[in-house]
C-alpha cells in the first residue's frame, strides 16, 4: 500500500472513531438512567442497532446511441446523411467535409469504409432533387479532386489512375444497388428491377474494364498464357485439397435443411393437435357424464382427424364422396352414432353441378342414414358407395333390430316419399332389404348422365324436406 492510500486509511478510521464517539455522547446526554426510566414508568431502552449508512449504487454506465446510414434518403450509400442524423448537423456540412477530406487523400477510403461497417437505419424518405444533385456533385468533385491530386503529387500517369477511379466507381454502383435490393426485395416492380439488374451489370462492367486496363498494362502480354496457366493450375489444385470441406460442408447444409424441415412439419402437428385432440379431450372431461356427447366428440375428432392425415378435405360441392362424408358427419353429430363411409370412384366437377339426380341421391341417402340411427338400434352405421361408367350405387346397412316394410304404419312415410319417391321421379330405383331382428339394408341406384341426355328439373324445396 502506497503512503497516499495509508494517509487516506488513517484519516478514514479518526473519522470513522469521532463519529462513534461522538454518538455514545449523545446518548449518555439524552438517555435517562435507568431509576429515572423506572420512576417515570419508562422502559429502559435496548441497545440501539448499529446505524449501516445505504450502500452506494456505481452510477450506470453511459449508453451512446448506435449510428446508422440514411436508408431511403441515401444519395449514394446514405454515410454522410447518417453522420449528421447522429450528430445533429446539417448533411450538406457533412458532405463538404467529406469533400475536403478526399482531396486530402483519405476522405475516399473514409466513406468506404463507414458505407461497409454501418447497418442501414428505417428511414424511408427520399431526398429531393436539389439534395441529390448537390450530394452527386460534391461526390464527383471530391473524387475527381482525389484522383488528379494523387496522380500529381505520385508522378503517376493517367493511364493507372484513370482505371482505379473506374474501378472505384462500378464498385460504388454495384455495392449501391445491392443496397437498394436489400431494401426493398419484394416491393421493386418488373420495371425498376430491370433498371437494377442492368446498373449491377454496368457496374461490374467498369469493374471488369478496369482491372482489364491496369492488368494489361502492368504484364507482359506474350507471357500471360504460361500466367493463366499457372493460375488454373493453382485453382485445380485448390479445389482438389478442399474437397473434403466441401462435401462436409454440403452434407452438413443437407443435413440442416433436413433438420429444419422436420421441425417445421414438427411444430405444424403440434398446432394442429393442440387445436384440435387437446381442446376435444378437454371437452369429454368436461362432459364425462353424459356418454352420447362423449362418442360424439369422439367420433368427430376421429373423422377430423383421419381427414388431416389421410387427405380428403374436398368441398362437398365439388365431390360426391365429399358430399355423402359430410352427410354422415352431420348424422354422426345429430344422433350419436358412428357412420363409416366407404367409396369407390367418385363423381366430380360439372357433372355433379349440373345434375340433379345427384341431389336426389344423397337426399335419400342421408335420409336411410338418419332413419338407420334412429330406429336401428345399433351404435354403428356402414354406407358403401360405388360408381361406375353408368351408374351410381349407395348401399346404407345396419345390424339393428330391423323391421317388417308390410307391418309399417301408413303415418310413417319416411321410406315411401323421402327415400323411394325422390328416388323414382329422377329415374333411380330403391331396394331395400330388412326382416326383424337381421337389420337393415338399403340400396339406391342412379344412371349417370351421358351426352345427349337431358337434366332433370331441379328438386322443391318440398321435395328436398
Amino acid at each position: 500500500m502506497s503512503r497516499r492510500a495509508q494517509r487516506r486509511w488513517v484519516r478514514h478510521q479518526a473519522r470513522q472513531q469521532a463519529w462513534q464517539q461522538g454518538w455514545q455522547n449523545w446518548q449518555r446526554e439524552w438517555q435517562p438512567s435507568a431509576g429515572q426510566a423506572q420512576a417515570a414508568g419508562f422502559r429502559a431502552p435496548g441497545p440501539s442497532p448499529a446505524v449501516v449508512p445505504p450502500p452506494v449504487q456505481p452510477a450506470p454506465a453511459p449508453s451512446y446511441p448506435r449510428m446508422h446510414r440514411r436508408n431511403g434518403g441515401a444519395v449514394i450509400g446514405g454515410v454522410c446523411g447518417g453522420i449528421a442524423d447522429h450528430l445533429g448537423v446539417d448533411a450538406t456540412k457533412v458532405r463538404i467535409a467529406f469533400t475536403l477530406l478526399a482531396l486530402l487523400g483519405a476522405g475516399v477510403v473514409m466513406y468506404a469504409l463507414l458505407w461497409f461497417m454501418c447497418r442501414p437505419g428505417t428511414d424511408t424518405e427520399h431526398p429531393d432533387p436539389a439534395e441529390r444533385r448537390q450530394g452527386l456533385a460534391l461526390a464527383v468533385l471530391g473524387v475527381v479532386g482525389a484522383a488528379t491530386l494523387a496522380s500529381v503529387a505520385s508522378n503517376t500517369s493517367a493511364g493507372f489512375v484513370v482505371p482505379v477511379l473506374v474501378i472505384g466507381i462500378g464498385a460504388a454502383l454495384v455495392w449501391r444497388e445491392a443496397d437498394s435490393a436489400s431494401r426493398t426485395p419484394s416491393s421493386t416492380p418488373g420495371g425498376s428491377r430491370f433498371v437494377t439488374w442492368l446498373r449491377v451489370l454496368g457496374g461490374a462492367t467498369l469493374v471488369v474494364v478496369g482491372l482489364a486496363v491496369v492488368f494489361l498494362g502492368r504484364v507482359d502480354v506474350a507471357a500471360l498464357p504460361t500466367a493463366l496457366a499457372a493460375v488454373v493450375l493453382t485453382l485445380v489444385g485448390v479445389a482438389l485439397l478442399t474437397v473434403p470441406i466441401w462435401v462436409r460442408m454440403w452434407r452438413d447444409l443437407g443435413a440442416e435443411r433436413a433438420a429444419r424441415v422436420r421441425t417445421i412439419e414438427r411444430e405444424e402437428i403440434a398446432s394442429h393437435l393442440h387445436d384440435s385432440v387437446l381442446q376435444t379431450l378437454a371437452l369429454i372431461q368436461k362432459q364425462s357424464a353424459d356418454g352420447a356427447a362423449v362418442k360424439r366428440l369422439a367420433r368427430s375428432q376421429e373423422r377430423e382427424l383421419r381427414e388431416w392425415l389421410f387427405g380428403g378435405s374436398e368441398a362437398p360441392a365439388q365431390s360426391l364422396a365429399a358430399a355423402l362424408k359430410a352427410a354422415a358427419a352431420d348424422v354422426e353429430d345429430a344422433h350419436s352414432v358412428a357412420v363409416d363411409v366407404i367409396t369407390v370412384g367418385d363423381v366430380e366437377g360439372a357433372e355433379l353441378g349440373v345434375d340433379d339426380r345427384f341431389t336426389a341421391l344423397l337426399g335419400a341417402a342421408k335420409e336411410a342414414m338418419v332413419n338407420a340411427a334412429k330406429h336401428s338400434g345399433c351404435e354403428s352405421i356402414d354406407t358403401y358407395a360405388e360408381v361406375d361408367e353408368t351408374s351410381v350405387s349407395v348401399f346404407v346397412r345396419d345390424r339393428g333390430v330391423g323391421f317388417d316394410p308390410d307391418g309399417v304404419p301408413s303415418d310413417r312415410q319416411g321410406l315411401a316419399k323421402s327415400i323411394r319417391s325422390r328416388m323414382e321421379r329422377r329415374g333411380g330405383s330403391v331396394v331395400v332389404r330388412t326382416a326383424p331382428g337381421r337389420g337393415t339394408e338399403v340400396r339406391l341406384s342412379m344412371a349417370r348422365l351421358h351426352e345427349g341426355d337431358e337434366t332433370v328439373a331441379p328438386e322443391t324445396a318440398e321435395e328436398s324436406a
